[in-house]
């Protein structure tokens, strides 16, 4: 049965610091895009960026995707782990280097606590490697709760990530047709 609302926009951030990154990152546009009920509808260039928090690690290649869905939040969620559990992603360290790491940063105008999946991602308005590739693909979007992407990514705090970020045009990703 079809929404009569129609799709709901949600917006994935994808990053790989671990293997080969820009495969890691095209499996999950790839994985994401085959879901029945999500519909990739853009994908951001690829940025090479410095590690934000956690151990020492080597950079990272993050992407942002947004797409249309007609899956509930815990849907689209599955949909994730299934991306990242391909790609053998493991969660040992708390910001610690990974092959792919899927997080959903928005779904629709949602804005809920629930611990298995906090929306908006509560820290995707501190994080330049989320909000510069999103404006790349949305200029003019805004996140739930936070305001407009432009105006969080102006924040002076986020000055020094976005001088460990660099794009890399020469990385497509697009989903496979």
């Amino acid at each position: 049965m079809t929404d009569p609302a129609g799709p709901v926009a949600v917006v994935i951030a994808l990053g790989s610091n671990l293997g080969d990154r820009l495969a890691h990152l095209q499996a999950a546009v790839d994985a994401l895009a085959a879901v029945p009920g999500l519909s990739v509808t853009a994908v951001s260039p690829v940025y090479r960026t410095d590690p934000v928090g956690g151990p020492d690690q080597p950079d990272y290649f993050n992407a942002v995707l947004l797409a249309g869905t007609t899956l509930p939040p815990a849907g689209v969620l599955a949909a994730a782990h299934a991306a990242e559990a391909a790609r053998q992603r493991t969660r040992e360290v708390r910001w610690g280097p990974r092959t792919l790491d899927v997080d959903i940063i928005s779904y629709g105008t949602v804005v809920s606590d629930d611990p298995e999946l906090t929306l908006p991602h509560p820290r995707a308005h501190q994080r330049a490697f989320v909000l510069r590739p999103w404006i790349d693909i949305q200029p003019y979007g805004q996140l739930p709760g936070h305001g407009w992407l432009t105006d969080l990514l102006n924040d002076s705090h986020l000055a020094a990530d976005l001088a460990g970020m660099t794009p890399r045009p020469d990385l497509p990703l697009a989903p496979a047709s």
